[in-house]
């Protein structure tokens, strides 16, 4: 017998027996799991394949000579012959195109136990359990299961007192809006969903103002931050000049908003702490992620306790 045969044949054996023994070893073996049996299939089966192969060319680059027909192009007089593809080749790739669209539709992805999948059943389950459970509390205990969602989910950036940690980490949600928020936004725009759909507040290279007719200058945004944040209170102010010539044609004259078209940015609201919940928001401080965790109701139920901080202001 040839000797690279031969050593194809104790390299296969020795490879195949020391997986025979390693999985023999682990406890409980195979343990009837098809994830196991799909990899020591796959092992056996590279083994096999790669020493195949490997014996196939050594014997071919011992005794084979280069034949066909030459290419027409060449590079540095380096020619490349036209040889068709090898069957055995051909026959492994679509074998491979074969398994993959089995595996995943027929062999494991899809149709077996998946723990992340039994998880989210679970989730679910209990969702609607807690939905019907809680569906009709209102007032005081709904602020109070806010508070405890905000305990759980909020504190670690807001803080225990909602402050935002000084607004170093997130914003103060014992008020509506910062000066240095209102900044952000005048020069940088808004596109968070803050209505539920897109509808973007153009940055700073948009807003014109009326009273002028210019857009809007440094001195302007400085005012009417300090007027928005100030809870839109100081009407003889300058900012509240620049409020109704820049900023009341979408959020009203009372900055309280306009459906389909801007948010309310005097007092919070259900609908604005929902939609910050959902799709999350980028700020001054960084990007806020959206609580993809929480249910319809808890959402709701964070929307009260935040309204809450502010009320009696």
């Amino acid at each position: 017998m040839n000797k690279l045969y031969l050593w194809g044949i104790i390299i296969t054996v020795a490879m195949l027996a020391a997986t025979y023994a390693t999985v023999g070893y682990q406890k409980g073996g195979l343990n009837g799991d098809i994830v196991n049996m799909l990899a020591v299939a796959g092992a056996v089966a590279l083994v096999i394949i790669t020493v195949f192969v490997v014996i196939k060319y050594v014997r071919q680059m011992q005794s084979d000579t280069a034949t066909g027909e030459l290419a027409d192009e060449s590079w540095d007089n380096i020619g490349e012959y036209k040889n068709p593809v090898p069957f055995g080749w051909a026959i492994m790739f679509l074998g491979t195109i074969v398994w993959g669209l089995w595996y995943w539709t027929i062999g494991y992805p899809v149709n077996a136990f998946s723990q992340i999948g039994q998880y989210n059943e679970e989730v679910k389950e209990k969702d609607a359990q807690f939905e019907k459970k809680y569906a009709n509390i209102k007032g005081q205990e709904l602020v109070n299961m806010g508070e405890s969602v905000y305990l759980v989910e909020c504190v670690a950036c807001h803080g225990l007192n909602a402050d935002g940690n000084g607004e170093e980490d997130a914003a103060d949600l014992n008020k509506r809006i910062s000066e240095k928020s209102v900044k952000y936004v005048v020069n940088h725009g808004s596109n968070n969903k803050l209505l539920g759909n897109e509808m973007p507040m153009p940055d700073r290279n948009g807003l014109f103002n009326a009273n002028t007719g210019a857009l809007i200058t440094d001195a302007e945004i400085d005012a009417v931050a300090k007027f928005v944040a100030g809870g839109l209170k100081d009407t003889n102010s300058d900012g509240a000049k620049v409020f109704a010539g820049v900023c009341s044609s979408c959020h009203g004259p009372d900055g309280k908003g306009m459906e389909y078209v801007a948010p309310d940015i005097a007092t919070w609201s259900k609908p604005l702490i929902e939609n910050v919940l959902n799709y999350g928001k980028v700020g001054t401080i960084g990007k806020m992620p959206a609580m993809d965790r929480l249910n319809a109701k808890q959402k709701e139920a964070v929307a009260a306790y935040v309204m809450s901080l502010s009320e009696g202001e």
